[in-house]
């Protein structure tokens, strides 16, 4: 049947395959495509249908056989050929019916899209003739409607071009992804110029985005979480697929790479003609490549100022030696900032304000560029200048290099406020904040390694230890050679002090002696010293001083503070902050132990040992030439005591444990001055009443009951006092002008006096209560109280010894007044309060007359 037969002749079948053992051949099979081509002859067709319908074992055999020719394979090959060809209309019938339907759609959607063309264009037709109308027309809303078309046609130009780069950008996706070539963008970046690397530069950055989502396989890490999320389908990709992808991310990093070299080269060539714009648009897209790194680098390392300024800054610092000198001079003013220093900081001012209109101008991050260029001025020029000097300074002296790094310090600071002020990029306003906040971070970088820790007040410190050691050495020296061996349970106290002096001379010795000791500041310290060479130092033995290096002075005392003032002022410039209490406190201690334990406690110590050994001298009037060196002790003490009040307390406030130590320590050592102060003194009056006793040891007992004999030469009547009360007087009267020397008018010298005065007015009620006294021996004594009360007045003891002049005036009334008057003077000595004198010491005072024995003396003696 027709329709089994096209069923079964239908299946598909290899074309000229045979079998070995057929008998009969098969026709070979053919479709459309057959007959479609052009070389196509139905007559050589049907003669290849016929040749494979007969067997190959017929056509060789000889014609002269009886069935030579056999129809039936020749029937079955047509057959099969014509169910063949049937299935092949029935296939073009079905395909001609589905073109004939798809045409017919197409041409219907093809209508529509007419009739939506023609009503596009009649909309615009009329919109056209509306705008020619609006043009056309007067007004202010023609103009607005003209800016509002103009606006249109802007936006439309826009978004066409936007369009054409998106085309673009898919073209060199394809061409990069599909045949791992660039060769677009290559022309672009070879022939754009500036601009066409720019553009090059964000399609680059564009398409590393696109491989980014659609090649995920050239990002190892984006493979890997894909893989994790799409799980088993990811693996069953082709890997023939795989093998033919390219990695697009290589490729555009690459070419990216290349860009960036020529992008970096243009910013160049721009910044070589000013042409900022140029730079802005190149930095603009390479702040894509690395955030700007590279341009960021090349504009600031290339700069001019770092390469003429690099042999500068590392050259050795020279200068005049007598700066250096002046440098390292404790008592000189400080020349200021080193000159190649200053010169620099002046340069960089001028540089970094200039340069932050160029930045402004050329950079759209213009903030972050000028950060990386401070850094660069800072941490380079700066820094390795600011090192050099330091460390010349340091070869100077340790004076040197604080001066030198408060000079830099100060100067760097002037640098800092004046960029904040000048606003840099900012300009004309005040610096950003967070340009405010690099500046002062690479200010205090700089200096970080000169105030880690200890280390800047270690260096005070040591410099005035060295100083202080140099000012005091020969005071020391002169100290200990008087001092000997203690002898008594005084001076085994005092050793300690000696022990004291020994120790910080040696110390002082040892340090000149040091190899670390640079020679400018061992000829420094020789000449503060008073010395030749470091020689001479330690054969102390040989050390020529003087009593005037033994003595305090108040120049010396006062340099010590200045100096001292020095380093305080630059402790609160260079370390100020949360250890200024503390530093303060390391500065009083350096100050009480040298000023106060080895200069004024040593000088004092010397005078009270000195005072001492005078109390018991008998053959000489006492030494008293101690005394005058009081009054540069308690001037010192002033000082002293006015500068730690005035200047290290206050600054010690804000730690209120170490201002308590401060005060107590400084209460403590002003009591102990203050005690030997208190101690030479009282030496002194014990010295001067002492001698008094032993002048007035030599009266005579004639002297007040002398004889009424005319003839005789120097009667009393001629005398004005006795020889004793003259020597008495002539030894008190140089006193006066000798303490006034050491001890200023005040309440000071007035409690000395005063406490002098009573000592020897004391003697005096003792002194009179040994001699027998006749009537015009009585006239002697008032003379003699005369005198005394006279060397008393001259004191100025002032309104409170009142009372004690007007009772030894009472003695000499006692003597002279009769026994009928005697009552009402004893009367009024006692109504008047005794005016210090006592019963016991006017019963002896009357015991002594001559008359004493008298009924009208006794009477009085009886009643009292």
């Amino acid at each position: 049947m027709p329709g089994t037969t096209r069923t079964s002749s239908s299946s598909s079948q290899p074309a000229t395959v045979y079998s070995g053992r057929s008998v009969f051949g098969q026709a070979p099979t053919f479709d459309l495509e057959t007959f479609s081509n052009r070389d196509f002859i139905v007559k050589d067709f049907v003669e290849t249908l016929s040749d494979s319908a007969v067997p190959p074992n017929r056509r060789s055999a000889p014609a002269n056989q009886a069935n030579a020719f056999d129809p039936k394979p020749l029937i079955r090959t047509l057959e099969n050929a014509l169910n063949r060809m049937v299935d092949i209309s029935a296939d073009l019938e079905r395909r001609e019916n589905e073109l004939s339907t798809a045409v017919r759609r197409a041409e219907g959607q093809h209508g529509n899209n007419m009739q939506s063309a023609q009503r596009k264009l009649g909309q615009v037709m009329r919109t056209f003739d509306n705008l020619d109308v609006s043009l056309s027309g007067p007004g202010q809303k023609s103009v607005g409607s003209v800016v509002k078309i103009g606006q249109k046609l802007e936006e439309l130009d826009r978004q066409r071009t936007r369009a054409q780069d998106t085309r673009f950008l898919i073209q060199c996706w394809l061409e990069v992804s599909e045949r791992g070539e660039m060769f677009m963008l290559e022309d672009i970046r070879r022939q754009g110029g500036g601009e066409g690397k720019v553009r090059c530069a964000n399609i680059a950055r564009q398409l590393m985005k696109i491989s980014q989502r659609l090649d995920p396989g050239s990002w190892p890490q984006v493979n890997r979480a894909s893989t994790q999320i799409n799980g088993v389908n990811e693996g069953h990709e082709p890997s023939k697929k795989r093998q033919q992808r390219h990695n697009t991310r290589e490729l555009i990093e690459k070419f990216s790479e290349t860009l960036e070299k020529d992008l970096l080269k243009s910013f160049d060539e721009f910044y070589r003609r000013e042409n900022f714009d140029g730079m802005n648009e190149c930095a603009k897209v390479l702040h894509d490549f690395n955030n700007g790194a590279s341009v960021i680098g090349a504009f600031v390392n290339q700069h001019q100022f770092f390469i003429d300024r690099s042999q500068l800054i590392t050259e050795e610092v020279g200068g005049d030696a007598d700066s250096w000198e002046r440098l390292a001079d404790p008592d000189a003013e400080p020349p200021g900032v080193e000159p190649s220093l200053q010169s620099l900081i002046e340069e960089v001012k001028t540089v970094v304000q200039e340069e932050s209109a160029i930045i402004k101008r050329a950079f759209p991050y213009a903030e972050q560029v000028m950060i990386k260029f401070l850094q660069r001025v800072f941490q380079q020029s700066i820094q390795q200048r600011l090192e050099k000097v330091l460390e010349k300074a340091n070869t100077v002296s340790s004076l040197a290099f604080l001066r030198s790094l408060q000079a830099a310090r100060s100067a760097i600071s002037a640098l800092v406020n004046d960029l904040k002020m000048h606003g840099l990029t900012d300009s004309p306003e005040s610096a950003s904040p967070l340009i405010t906040t690099v500046l002062d971070q690479q200010f205090d970088d700089l200096f970080v390694p000169y105030f880690a820790g200890s280390t800047y007040i270690e260096r005070e410190r040591r410099n005035l230890e060295e100083l202080y050691s140099s000012l005091l050495f020969k005071f020391t020296i002169f100290h200990s050679r008087r001092r000997k061996a203690p002898t008594t349970l005084m001076k085994s106290l005092a050793k300690s002090g000696s022990e004291m002096l020994a120790s910080a001379r040696d110390a002082y010795v040892e340090r000149l002696d040091s190899s670390d000791l640079a020679p400018a500041q061992k000829k420094m310290l020789l000449r503060i010293a008073g010395l030749k060479d470091a020689e001479s130092a330690k054969a102390q033995t040989e050390i020529e001083v003087s009593t005037e290096d033994g003595v305090l002075s108040t120049t010396n005392a006062k340099r010590m503070l200045k100096w001292l003032a020095e380093a305080v002022g630059r402790g609160l410039e260079l370390n100020g902050g949360n250890e200024t209490a503390k530093d303060v406190s390391t500065l009083l201690h350096i100050l009480t132990t040298n000023m106060a334990e080895i200069y004024l406690e040593t000088a004092l110590d010397a005078d009270n040992d000195l005072a001492a050994s005078q109390e018991t001298a008998t053959k000489a009037e006492p030494d008293l030439s101690y005394v005058p060196t009081l009054r540069p002790t308690i001037t010192i003490m002033h000082l002293l005591s006015t500068f730690i009040h005035t200047v290290l307390l206050p600054l010690a406030a804000t730690n209120i444990s170490i201002r308590k130590d401060m005060t107590r320590s400084t209460t403590q050592t002003l009591e102990n001055l203050e005690n030997k102060v208190n101690n030479v003194m009282q030496h002194s009056i014990d010295v001067i009443l002492n001698w008094t006793s032993k002048l007035l040891a030599n009266q005579k007992k004639t002297d007040f009951r002398p004889r009424d004999d005319p003839s005789a030469p120097n009667t009393f009547m001629e005398l004005l006092q006795t020889p004793t009360c003259q020597s008495v007087y002539t030894f008190l009267s140089r006193l006066h002008p000798i303490f006034l020397t050491a001890i200023s008018p005040g309440p000071n010298l007035a409690a000395f006096l005063t406490e002098l005065a009573l000592g020897f007015r004391a003697l005096l009620f003792q002194h009179f209560q040994k001699f027998q006294v006749n009537a015009a021996g009585g006239i002697m004594v008032t003379k003699d109280l005369t005198k005394y009360i006279e060397i008393l007045k001259s004191w100025d003891l002032g309104e409170d010894f009142e009372g004690g002049l007007e009772a030894l005036m009472e003695i000499g009334h006692l003597f002279v007044v009769g026994p009928e008057a005697l009552r009402e003077r004893v009367r009024g000595v006692r109504e008047k309060g005794g005016v210090g004198l006592e019963v016991g010491m006017v019963r002896g005072f009357l015991s002594r007359r001559e008359d004493g024995g008298s009924v009208g003396v006794q009477s009085v003696l009886s009643g009292l």
